[in-house]
Parts: C-alpha cells; sequence; structure tokens
C-alpha cells in the first residue's frame, strides 16, 4: 500500500497542471519512503490538452478523465474511491508544493490516532510573504474564509496553531475517516465543500492538526476569476446548506442576523464587494446572492434529511457544537461580539 496518494482536480488549466505536478516530483522522502506514492489527475472535461499533457509528460500519474465538469467535489470522491493511499492529499491544480510539503503533513497527520485532517500553510503565488489560508475560519452564519488570508507572513502562523479544518486547496485527510463519515457532498459541487467536510468530521470526532511547515503557493480566483456572478452564487448558496445541514439550532434560527451582521462589518472595498466596483457591479452581485438564497430554499429539504443522517456519527451535540465554532474562530465569533 502507498503511504500517500495525492489527488489534483482540474479543468482546462494545462500550463498550471503542469507545474503541479512538476512540483509533486520534488517531494522529498519521509521515514524512507518516496514520495508521492501515488499521483491521481482527475480532469474534468478538459478542452485544452491537459489529459494529453499528463499521458504524454507524467506517464505515472494516473488519470481519469470524465467527459464533462462534474465539480470539485464530485472528482475528489472519484479520486478518493480509486486511491491505494491510506492518507488521502489534495492539491489544488492551481497550486505548487514546495519540497518538504507531503512530508510534513503526513508527520503532522500520525501525530496521534485521533487526528484525521492535517492543514497546510498556504501563501500567495504572486507574493509569497503574504497568506492565503492557515487553515479555515467559519463565521457565524456559515461563510468561511481562509485563517490569515492577505495577511504579510511575518512568522504567526509558523508555530503550533488551534486548527478546526484544512483548507482543500493544499490538505491531507485519513482515509478511515473519509470511510467513515463520507467524502465531500457533492450537491455543493465546489466551494465550502472542504469546510462542510472539516466540520463534518469534527462532529464525528476527529481532529486536525496543522503543518506550518508543509508550504504551498497557491493561485487565488484561478479556477471561476473574483469577478464571476457563478462564483458569488456558489458560495453564497453553500453558506446556507453547511449552515442547515451542520449548524446547531440555536446558532441557525439566527442565521440571517449573523447575515446581516457580517456584511455591514465588512469594509467595501473588501472580497467580493471589491471584485464588483461601481452601482452596475453591486447590482450583479446582488442578483448572485438572491439566485443563490432561491436555490438554497429549493434544497433545503435534501439537506435537512442529511442533517438527521448525521446524527449517527455525531460525537458533539448541540451546545458543544456551538462552544467549537466559537472557540475554532474567535476572530469570527468576537465580529458578533460573542
Amino acid at each position: 500500500m502507498p503511504p500517500v496518494t495525492v489527488i489534483v482536480v482540474n479543468w482546462n488549466r494545462r500550463e498550471f497542471l503542469r507545474e503541479c505536478l512538476v512540483s509533486l516530483q520534488k517531494q522529498v522522502t519521509y521515514a524512507g519512503l518516496p514520495f508521492p506514492a501515488e499521483t491521481i489527475v482527475v480532469d474534468n472535461g478538459s478542452g485544452d490538452g491537459s489529459p494529453e499533457l499528463v499521458m504524454s509528460e507524467f506517464p505515472a500519474v494516473r488519470l481519469i478523465c470524465n467527459r464533462a465538469n462534474r465539480g470539485f467535489c464530485a472528482a475528489n470522491n472519484q479520486g478518493i474511491a480509486a486511491a491505494r493511499g491510506s492518507r488521502i492529499a489534495l492539491l489544488n491544480n492551481d497550486a505548487v508544493a514546495e519540497p518538504h510539503w507531503l512530508a510534513a503533513l503526513t508527520a503532522a497527520l500520525d501525530g496521534g490516532a485521533g487526528i484525521g485532517m492535517a492543514a497546510s500553510k498556504i501563501v500567495q503565488y504572486e507574493a509569497p510573504d503574504r497568506i492565503d489560508k492557515a487553515g479555515h475560519i467559519l463565521y457565524l452564519d456559515g461563510q468561511n474564509r481562509g485563517r490569515g488570508t492577505g495577511e504579510a507572513d511575518t512568522g504567526q502562523y509558523d508555530g503550533p496553531l488551534q486548527m478546526g479544518w484544512p483548507d482543500g486547496c493544499a490538505a491531507m485527510y485519513r482515509k478511515a475517516m473519509l470511510e467513515q463519515i463520507g467524502g465531500f457532498d457533492e450537491d455543493l459541487f465546489a466551494y465550502a465543500d472542504d469546510a462542510e467536510l472539516g466540520l463534518r468530521a469534527r462532529i464525528a470526532g476527529w481532529g486536525c492538526a496543522y503543518a506550518p511547515t508543509a508550504v504551498v503557493r497557491h493561485r487565488r480566483g484561478a479556477t471561476l476569476g473574483r469577478g464571476n456572478p457563478e462564483r458569488v452564487f456558489l458560495i453564497e448558496r453553500n453558506r446556507v446548506l453547511l449552515a442547515a445541514k451542520l449548524f446547531p439550532w440555536r446558532l441557525l434560527v439566527l442565521n440571517p442576523f449573523y447575515f446581516v451582521r457580517r456584511l455591514l462589518a465588512a469594509p467595501e472595498d473588501s472580497g467580493d464587494m471589491a471584485a464588483f466596483p461601481g452601482w452596475r457591479g453591486k447590482v450583479t452581485l446582488a442578483m448572485a446572492v438572491v439566485r443563490a438564497d432561491l436555490a438554497a430554499l429549493r434544497l433545503l429539504p435534501r439537506f435537512l434529511a442529511k442533517r438527521r443522517a448525521i446524527r449517527r456519527i455525531a460525537r458533539l451535540r448541540g451546545r458543544e457544537l456551538a462552544a467549537l465554532l466559537r472557540r475554532e474562530a474567535p476572530e469570527a465569533a468576537a465580529m458578533y461580539g460573542k
């Protein structure tokens, strides 16, 4: 059995994919085992020659080709089902791993039997002295964001950190954990999927480790683009669905209040607000949000049924889960005065 299977999901990012796979070829050994022992590329119907690139330049890589774009969730689940490794590492096709990435993640994951996930230190590709994400935080309305996003990297994320769950851009999961709790929720398609999986794992009693020396450089917003209304649609729809599926009722009933408070507290020149300048941009942004909320409403019965199913694996109950959300995301909780 290979110690690690690395899964890379790709959709029309041929040149990014080449650099990503080259970085995997440069991984150093861990405990005498060469890395990566197995790499799987799941291509989501690319028309830019990505599959041909893999076959011609990376013959050792296992290639799974879909005829259409099945999304990040379904494609990763395909890779997980095909993986032979006891540890599953995910790496975005628009990310480049430093040579000690896999070794550091594996050491972190092996730090305890109850650890089911390990998070990387992700920096910006264009500005490696700035943080992209050091794990996730989750606002009390269900919106997730990277911890430390945009901060100058002064070493504040180089030591031990209390970690809720990793960012799926560059993460490692214990396969036994995924077999117990299930893989990515394919109804989400993309965005917030890693937060949903990570929080579901914490509800089931699994812990998350952080490996500050597992460094990855990531191109932000390369998949759909930061000014794309479809990106906003998926983020907003999945925010609502994540909360409906996993949040304790004591937080869920206040979701609209937390949502408005977060919007009012956010600077106008930050995040997606800045990606839609002018009044026309704000109208486009608002329409995407309304469309997303209506889509979430249509899916709500299905996600409430999933909520009931999660009780079978739950180790944390409502009060404990609410405490975890506030404890694991102190920055987010502080916004609401909690």
